[in-house]
């Protein structure tokens, strides 16, 4: 039995979800140039996470789900997912953005389980707040831990495919670590490259 864990936003979906809400309030480019610098690892994650949260406030709950629901997947994600549960592995979903987005995906790309973060709303609309499962720079290397313990997974047996520099963490504990379209800061990390934006080029190193 393998462990599979990917990035959710410019890994298994085409972008970036809190890019996509705040073009909701004439905002994608203010907030784009903040996620940018948090992916390169220029900024705290967590600092990011709120400040950027923050400008989404008085957004309808209403409008996130529509936009959560008709995110652009990557080309070959389902694919993909398909093939590793096919060949014993769990597919898991570890994502700094929003349960919005991973949960509905999970029905739709068919992985097995998502770790993210819940947008607080009230009387409708998003508060500004947040809170969840991966808020720092650590959370996915410490989720991740967590996770093979309880399935009995070495890290001979995980994999882990990321874009940003918020996916190191889990690149510590895994053997294959995919740099998936990904920042200088993680490819650095990384032992398997991938710059053509097809997941099913994944495929070819799970022999």
């Amino acid at each position: 039995m393998g462990l599979c864990v990917f990035d959710f936003d410019s890994t298994l979906m085409d972008g970036e979800t809190i890019d996509f809400l705040a073009g909701a309030l004439g905002l994608q480019e203010k907030v784009a140039e903040i996620t940018e610098m948090a992916m390169r690892g220029e900024l705290d994650f967590f600092e990011s996470l709120i400040t950027r949260v923050k400008l989404l406030e008085g957004l309808e709950v209403e409008k996130v789900d529509e936009i959560c629901h008709s995110l652009p997947y990557m080309p070959g994600a389902k694919e993909t997912i398909a093939q590793l549960k096919k060949l014993g592995h769990t597919v898991v979903v570890f994502s700094g953005g929003f349960r919005n987005a991973t949960s509905y995906a999970k029905e739709i790309l068919g992985f097995d389980a998502d770790f993210s973060n819940v947008l607080h709303a009230k009387d409708g609309r998003l508060t500004g707040l947040v809170g969840g499962d991966m808020m720092f720079d650590f959370s996915k290397g410490d989720m991740l831990l967590r996770l093979q313990a309880i399935l009995g997974v070495s890290p001979k047996d995980t994999i882990v495919v990321g874009d940003g520099a918020n996916d190191r963490s889990m690149f510590q504990h895994a053997n294959k670590k995919i740099a998936f379209c990904a920042k200088e800061i993680l490819k650095k990390e990384a032992n398997i490259v991938i710059d053509k934006k097809d997941l099913r080029e994944i495929l070819q190193y799970l022999s």
